[in-house]
C-alpha cells in the first residue's frame, strides 16, 4: 500500500517497535476518532510461532534472520581488534518480539537518577512504576506491591522449572553464604540475593507476552493503520513545525518496490519517532536535526543545530560463559537447533498445555548482584572511583547481572550436537558511552559511524574478569556439569592451577576456589576482550536532558527547536538502567501515551474542530 503526497493521518508513529506499539494502542483505544499511521520497517508477526513461542528466540540473532537488523561497530584493541556487532529488532513490535522474554526491572533509583539528576520532572519511579504495573498480568505471587494484575502482558516462570536453575540456586545458597534469597528477584528496591527468575511469558497460554500481540493484534484497531516494510527517511517541516514524513520501501522485504521512490504522508497534529537507539538519531540527523559540523559535509542544511543527537550511546556487556552439561540437563538446546524430535515433542506439549520447554526461555534463576567489602579487594583497585563515586550510596544498584542459561547462547551449527549450559553475567553500568551517527544524507541503508565504546575502561575490564572467575566456581559445582567449553573459555598458560578441563566430574560445594595468578588474570582479559559482547540493551542516543547538558528531547519528550515532534523510545534515556530494557521501553511507551493525550485534551478545551489540535 503506499500513501501519495496528499495523504493525511493525525499522528504518525516511526518505527513500530516496544514503545511505538504501546502508544498507538493507548491513543487508539482512548480516543477512537485519532488517525494513526504505524511505520515499521520489519516484517509483521502475527501468530508466527518464532515470535509466539519463547523458546525459538534464538532464531532471532543467527545468521540469515529478517527479523534483526545488523549494526557494525569500529573496530577496536579493547576488543582484541574486533568490530562490535549489535543485533536490534527489526519487526512489528521490535525487541518485544525477538528478546529473550526475560522479565527484568531497573533499580528505582534509576529512574529516581533521570527525574532528581537530569532534571526530567514526571520520570521519577514512583510516576513510572504506575505504568510499569500497568503493563502486566503479573502471576507469580499475588499482592505484590510494584507488581501489575491487569495488564495486557502476562508475566509468569514459564512452562518448566529446569534442573539447571534449580542446581544453580543450590550450589549459590550453599556456596555464596555472604547472600540471601528472594522471592521477588524484580521489586526493584532490593539487589543482591538470589532467586528464581520471571518472564515475558503468559502463564495460561505459554506464548511470548510480546507488544503486538497484546496492545495491537489483538485489538484490531479501526484507528490505527499499521504499514510493515517501510523504512522512515526523514520528517517534513514547515517552518519549525513538523507536518509529516518520507519513507521509502524496505528492499529486503519489498523488492517489487524498489524503483518505487520515496513517498510522503502528512501528520494533523504529530509526529512520534520510536525507531530505536540506531533509527531515532539517524532519522532526526536526516532531518537536519543534530550537529551542525557533522550534517554540512552529508549535504545536509541544518535545521536545529542539537550536538546530543547520536550521542550518549549506552549497553549492557555481557559474556554467556559455556560449560558442558550431562545428558540429564533439561536444556532448550535441541530447539535451538531445530532438532526433529525436540521441537515434535516440545511443540505437543506447548499446543497442549501451553507448558514444557517451548514455554520457556532457558532462565530461571539469577541475581543482581553488588560486591561485599572482601569481592571488591579482589575486583582490585581499578574498579575502586566508579564504586565510591556511582554504587557505594545506592544500595539498589547491582554491578553485575550473574545467572545461568540452560543453553549454549550462540549459533548451534558451529558446537557440537549435546546439551550445555551456560553462565551469563553483564556489566548493568558500563562506565563510559558512545556514539551513533549517520554517514549519509539519503540512504538509510547506510552502515552509520558507530563506536560503543565497550571495555574503554580498566573497571570495567575488572569486573568482568571478576564475573567469569564467580561463574566458573558455580558451574562446576553444579551435579550436571561435566566441564567447560574449552574453544569459548580462556587459554591459560602451560601448568596453570586455573587450566580449563573438558569431561570431568563436578567438585564439591565445599572445594578450594581456583587460585589465579597474574598470568591468569591476563588470559582472562585477553578471553573478555575476544568475548564480550551486546546484551542488545542499546539506549540513550536522543537522551532527555537539559539542551546545554547534551539533551536531545525534554521532559514531556519534544525535540529541542521544533514543534509537533517528539522522540519516545530507549534512545530517550538520560542514563542506563540496571536491567533489560523491555519493561522500561514499556514505561515509556505507556507515559508518552499519558502526555501525549494530556495535552490533546488540553489542546482541545478551546477547539469546535477536533482536527485543528495541534501540539506546541
Amino acid at each position: 500500500m503506499s500513501c501519495s503526497s496528499g495523504r493525511e493521518v493525525d499522528i504518525i508513529i516511526a518505527g513500530g517497535g516496544t514503545s511505538g506499539c504501546v502508544i498507538a494502542s493507548r491513543l487508539a483505544e482512548a480516543d477512537p476518532s485519532l488517525r494513526i499511521l504505524i511505520l515499521e520497517a520489519g516484517p509483521p508477526t502475527l501468530d508466527d510461532p518464532a515470535h509466539i513461542q519463547p523458546a525459538r528466540y534464538l532464531s532471532h540473532l543467527l545468521p540469515g534472520s529478517i527479523t534483526t537488523r545488523a549494526i557494525v561497530g569500529k573496530e577496536s584493541e579493547h576488543l582484541g581488534g574486533r568490530a562490535p556487532v549489535i543485533l536490534c529488532g527489526q519487526c512489528l513490535g521490535g525487541g518485544s518480539s525477538v528478546n529473550f522474554a526475560m522479565y527484568a526491572r531497573p533499580a528505582a533509583s534509576d529512574y529516581d537518577d533521570w527525574e532528581s539528576i537530569h532534571g526530567n520532572p514526571g520520570w521519577g519511579s514512583k510516576d513510572l512504576i504506575p505504568f510499569l504495573k500497568m503493563t502486566e498480568t503479573y502471576q507469580v505471587q499475588e499482592n505484590c506491591a510494584t507488581h501489575g494484575y491487569s495488564g495486557p502482558l502476562g508475566i509468569s516462570y514459564g512452562g518448566l522449572f529446569t534442573n539447571v536453575g534449580k542446581q544453580f540456586l543450590e550450589v549459590a545458597a550453599q556456596y555464596d553464604t555472604a547472600r540471601t534469597t528472594t522471592d521477588d528477584i524484580n521489586g526493584m528496591y532490593e539487589c543482591n540475593a538470589y532467586g528464581r527468575w520471571q518472564k515475558f511469558i503468559d502463564a495460561r497460554t505459554g506464548r511470548r507476552s510480546d507488544v503486538p500481540h497484546n496492545y495491537l493484534y489483538n485489538h484490531n484497531y479501526q484507528n490505527v493503520e499499521i504499514l510493515t516494510g517501510y523504512l522512515v527517511k526523514r520528517v517534513l517541516f514547515e517552518g519549525e513545525r513538523a507536518v509529516g514524513v518520507e519513507y521509502l520501501p524496505n528492499t529486503r522485504f519489498r523488492p517489487d518496490e524498489a524503483a518505487s521512490g520515496e513517498r510522503i504522508v502528512r501528520a494533523r497534529i504529530l509526529v512520534v519517532v520510536s525507531a530505536g537507539a540506531f533509527g531515532s538519531p539517524g532519522i532526526l540527523e536526516r532531518s537536519g536535526i543534530g550537529t551542525s559540523s557533522l550534517l554540512v559535509p552529508l549535504g545536509i542544511t541544518p535545521l536545529v543545530d542539537l550536538p546530543g543527537v547520536g550521542e550518549n550511546y549506552q549497553d549492557h556487556n555481557v559474556i554467556f560463559a559455556p560449560y558442558l552439561a550431562d545428558e540429564e540437563a533439561e536444556t532448550i538446546d535441541g530447539i535451538a537447533r531445530s532438532d526433529p524430535q525436540e521441537l515434535d515433542r516440545w511443540n505437543s506439549v506447548w499446543l497442549e498445555s501451553g507448558t514444557g520447554l517451548m514455554a520457556h526461555n532457558s532462565i530461571d534463576s539469577g541475581i543482581k548482584l553488588r560486591p561485599t567489602e572482601e569481592e571488591l579487594k579482589e575486583i582490585g583497585p581499578d574498579f575502586e572511583h566508579q564504586w565510591k563515586n556511582f554504587y557505594a550510596d545506592a544500595p539498589d544498584k547491582p554491578a553485575l547481572w550473574f545467572g545461568s542459561l540452560a543453553m549454549y547462547v550462540g549459533d548451534p551449527s558451529t558446537v557440537p550436537p549435546r546439551k550445555y549450559y551456560s553462565i551469563g553475567y553483564f556489566l548493568e553500568y558500563p562506565i563510559l558511552s558512545g556514539y551513533v551517527h549517520i554517514t549519509s544524507a539519503d540512504d538509510p541503508y547506510a552502515a552509520p559511524d558507530f563506536d560503543p565504546k565497550y571495555l574503554h575502561d580498566a573497571g570495567d575490564l575488572a569486573l568482568m574478569r571478576w564475573g567469569y572467575k564467580r561463574g566458573r566456581e558455580i558451574a562446576r559445582r553444579m551435579h550436571l556439569y561435566r566441564g567447560e567449553f574449552l574453544p569459548s573459555h580462556p587459554t591459560f598458560p602451560e601448568g596453570s592451577k586455573a587450566k580449563c578441563h573438558d569431561n570431568v566430574r563436578p567438585v564439591p560445594v565445599s572445594a578450594p576456589e581456583i587460585e589465579y595468578t597474574a598470568e591468569d588474570n591476563e588470559a582472562i582479559d585477553n578471553y573478555t576482550r575476544k568475548m564480550l559482547g551486546t546484551t542488545w540493551h542499546s539506549l540513550g542516543t536522543c537522551a532527555m536532558k537539559a539542551r546545554d547538558k547534551g539533551g536531545v528531547v525534554d521532559s514531556n519528550l519534544n525535540v529541542y527547536g521544533v514543534t509537533s515532534l517528539k522522540v519516545a523510545d530507549m534512545s530517550i534515556a538520560p542514563s542506563n538502567v540496571s536491567a533489560n530494557t523491555y519493561s522500561t521501553a514499556l514505561a515509556i511507551g505507556e507515559k508518552a501515551a499519558s502526555i501525549i493525550l494530556h495535552e490533546l485534551g488540553r489542546r482541545n478545551s478551546g477547539c469546535e474542530n477536533p482536527r485543528q489540535r495541534c501540539l506546541l
